[in-house]
């Protein structure tokens, strides 16, 4: 029998303690939510209901097929910037006549759904999300075009946008634009570049210039509708493929092109029934400890998310900082890293090293589960060999091409970060809960460094250290890198894909496997070569 027993004491202080912790970070998470779908704010949603028009969530929930979830991606980008959060467009997928898709939807109501750097770095992510999973891309667009107060980081970059819906196109991936208002300047190509486009009548328009710039250009008098109006492409330029009566028409029109396109998975699917875990999913938010320096047990957390908490551990005797092993969610097969007690030897390094290569000699997806501090250091382990055992861990890691997702649990520290397929490794998928942090050490642990490194220095020039200063350097620095490892913060510069409440982990990896099952899963024997 493989099925994991927990050790988790439900009654106990330990998880009372963890679970009041996880609470309170996911309190202030729901309220940096409620930013986001604040939108623009009332003024401006109030503006936009007013002139008849839907808004973007209502939109795609109106697009997408009754009683589906849609996986909200990268919702706290733009945090801690100077742009409001969710960054002006909704993205994510979303089920649309039993096709998964990768849907983008500006918000009009946030400065008229211009795309700032932040917009940018947003869609170009979910292209590549569509590109690596093979899922068709429908763009609901309504947008003012670059947020021209920093088009010196739009204008520029930007034009990866459009190259990308043409490789989408030539890859053989769909692309279609939904036109619910203004597609100007180089928005316009969104429509020119997808393989389909429906417009709706007397509110899509859609120019490269509009009657202003048009004016000032060519002394030209012109209007919306006859420069750029739905009519006007519909019958006269033939940019619009669909002309739509209004908005509901219009997603109506978008659900039938979906339904046409003949759209098949190219995955093996699920290989099992899905059989619910054994444990209750709510117990997630009593397991990590607020403090991160403490270990918690990882098969806790696997016990939680795995089909029927059934769990086939690799080498359990060896190497026992990492727990590796096979096991299914919503009946996919996977291959599972989780790190146990922090730190990374290289026994634990070998051991990932032959699991990845296991996994693509059996075409299985791979999740790694994050809570390291990194590779260990010392004399002891440099001389064992830390660093060539690491470097296979990573060219593994590096080379493999079954599909990978991470979630960072707690602490994701230095080179283990990126031996455990972080942001870097492009995995097709990365999410952190609120207790994880990511930084290239501890806070505490990088002050420490900076301060030995400092005082070295003043006394090598033969001066006294000042140790006020020294504590208040140290103070200061720790406080800085506090900040900047939160998940909130990291989210915020789209090093994740979304921070998520623990209890929903296992219902995103399931989201997020059917959608990695549209493409090929296809391991490789082809790695570089591992130093011995």
């Amino acid at each position: 029998m493989t099925a994991l027993r927990s050790t988790v004491d439900v009654a106990g202080d330990d998880f009372a303690r963890n679970s009041e912790s996880m609470t309170e970070k996911l309190g202030e998470l729901s309220a940096e939510f409620d930013k986001v779908l604040a939108g623009g704010g009332e003024k401006y949603v109030e503006r936009h209901r007013k002139r008849g028009k839907m808004l973007a969530r209502e939109r795609i929930e109106m697009l997408i097929d009754p009683d589906t979830a849609f996986l909200e991606l990268c919702p706290l980008a733009a945090h801690g910037s100077q742009f409001p959060v969710g960054a002006s467009v909704v993205m994510g997928i979303g089920v649309i006549e039993g096709v998964e898709c990768l849907i983008s939807a500006n918000d009009p109501t946030v400065k008229g759904g211009t795309s700032n750097p932040w917009t940018l770095r947003k869609i170009l992510r979910g292209n590549d999300i569509a590109l690596e999973n093979r899922l068709p891309v429908v763009s609901l667009v309504e947008s003012g075009g670059a947020d021209l107060p920093t088009q010196k980081e739009v204008f520029i970059p930007g034009g990866r946008m459009f190259r990308d819906l043409t490789r989408l196109s030539a890859a053989g991936i769909p692309t279609i634009a939904l036109v619910f208002g203004n597609s100007t300047a180089g928005g316009a190509y969104v429509p020119g570049l997808s393989d389909h486009t429906v417009m709706i009548e007397n509110q899509s328009k859609v120019f490269l210039g509009g009657p202003p710039l048009v004016k000032m250009a060519t002394g030209e008098e012109s209007d919306d509708e006859s420069l750029g109006g739905a009519q006007m492409h519909a019958r006269t330029s033939g940019l619009a493929d669909y002309y739509a009566a209004d908005e509901q028409d219009c997603i109506r029109l978008g659900r039938r092109i979906v339904a046409r396109l003949n759209w098949h998975k190219k995955g093996p699917g699920p290989v099992a029934p899905v059989i619910e875990p054994r444990y209750d999913a709510e117990e997630l938010v009593g397991i990590v400890p607020p403090d991160l320096k403490i270990p918690f047990n990882p098969r806790d957390v696997i016990a939680r998310i795995v089909d029927d908490s059934d769990f086939d551990e690799f080498k359990p005797e060896y190497g026992s900082s990492l727990c590796t092993g096979w096991a299914r969610i919503h009946g996919y097969p996977v291959g599972i890293l989780a790190n146990a007690q922090g730190v990374l030897f290289s026994a634990e390094s070998q051991k990932a090293t032959q699991f990845i290569q296991l996994a693509n000699r059996s075409d299985t997806p791979l999740l790694f589960l994050h809570n390291t501090t990194g590779y260990m250091v010392g004399k002891e382990y440099e001389q064992g060999g830390i660093i060539k055992h690491g470097s296979a861990m990573i060219n593994a890691v590096s080379n493999s091409t079954v599909p990978h997702i991470s979630v960072l649990m707690g602490a994701s520290y230095g080179a283990g970060h990126y031996g455990m397929c972080g942001r870097a490794y492009d995995p097709r998928f990365l999410f952190a809960w609120p207790s994880a942090k990511s930084a290239v050490m501890g806070a505490a642990q990088l002050a420490g460094v900076i301060s030995i490194v400092s005082r070295a220095a003043t006394e090598a020039r033969g001066g006294v250290v000042d140790e006020q200063a020294d504590a208040g350097l140290r103070a200061m620095i720790e406080a800085q890198i506090e900040l900047e490892s939160v998940p909130t913060f990291l989210s915020g510069m789209l090093y994740d894909d979304g921070v998520i409440d623990p209890r929903d982990t296992r219902t995103v990896l399931g989201l997020c496997l059917s959608a990695i099952d549209t493409a090929e899963v296809k391991g490789t024997s082809n790695f570089g070569v591992f130093r011995m």
